[in-house]
């Protein structure tokens, strides 16, 4: 018998009642929507299905087909040149942005919002306005050889073997502010007293940030590699903008393969295997994210 005066605690599922209350329909729409509409776009995958789903189911032979294909081949290559070198250079230079500005320099807010812009622009204008910059007749090109550097050439989106780095400088441009912005907020949260001690202890600028502020940014560092990896799998609008996939098919890539089967070329299936490929290189970047952030945290 409880003692008098003593209160019963609310269970724990009636904890927090309101807000959980207030999360059904969200919670109701993911599953509906996301895990429903996954869950189909698998299950369809493995049929015949044309201009209309119909379950008609041929096993693997939408995926014997899509890895069969030279443009699949051809769009995942592209993938991983833009994934990786898209990685790379939008950490460094959005964490070496970071650490300038962190440095209490004059019109902060002015360069920061200057660099934070393009992330505003849609993609497609991003996509034409780097197709204008990039194009040989009135950019890039032909205002250096304007000034007399008349044996210079930058055609990176007329050229097969390099399109795909054109693509990348779009993207590194829109992209990389929000980098810088993530970055600079992870250091903002460093404590001062921790510079302080590097200064004392005479610790080179660079060898503190090496050895001491970025490894305690991880939760950031991950955080933005997830952002920026799933931005990378679906890139679909700078392709379309800049260059359609062109020349030939030579800047491809997985969303525009998916986009053009399922709503072009009429060919359910194909675009349905396609998507799951896709959604399966997404879940092997959010399940170890979700781990290293929630399951691998030991409990006090």
């Amino acid at each position: 018998m409880m003692a008098k005066g003593q209160t019963t605690r609310p269970t724990r599922w009636l904890r927090n009642l309101n807000a959980k209350i207030a999360s059904i329909p969200m919670i109701l729409i993911a599953l509906v929507i996301f895990f429903g509409g996954s869950i189909w776009t698998v299950v369809y995958s493995f049929t015949n299905s044309k201009l209309l789903p119909r379950l008609k189911f041929v096993g693997l032979d939408q995926y014997d087909r899509l890895w069969s294909s030279a443009r699949w081949i051809v769009s995942i290559e592209n993938l991983a040149i833009y994934g990786v070198l898209s990685l790379i250079f939008s950490l460094v230079i959005g964490f070496v942005l970071a650490a300038l500005m962190d440095q209490k320099i004059r019109f902060e807010n002015v360069f920061r919002t200057i660099f934070l812009y393009p992330f505003a622009l849609s993609f497609i204008v991003t996509g034409l306005v780097w197709q204008w910059i990039l194009n040989p007749e009135f950019g890039i090109q032909s205002v250096i050889r304007s000034i007399g550097f008349t044996n210079f050439n930058f055609d990176p989106l007329y050229n097969q073997s390099i399109v795909i780095y054109g693509i990348l400088i779009a993207g590194l441009w829109q992209g990389t502010g929000l980098v810088m912005c993530l970055m600079l907020a992870g250091l903002r949260g460093i404590d001062e007293d921790i510079w302080k001690a590097s200064r004392v202890d005479g610790i080179p600028t660079w060898k503190t940030y090496l050895l001491i502020i970025i490894p305690m940014m991880r939760p950031v560092f991950i955080t933005t590699l997830v952002i920026i990896t799933s931005g990378i799998v679906k890139v679909y609008d700078l392709v379309v903008a800049q260059t359609s996939g062109g020349p030939g098919i030579a800047s491809e890539v997985p969303a525009k393969y998916v986009y053009d089967y399922m709503f072009q070329a009429q060919n359910l299936g194909q675009g349905f295997a396609a998507s799951t490929m896709m959604l399966l290189t997404v879940a092997i970047i959010v399940i170890p994210w979700a781990y290293l952030e929630f399951g691998g945290r030991k409990r006090g």
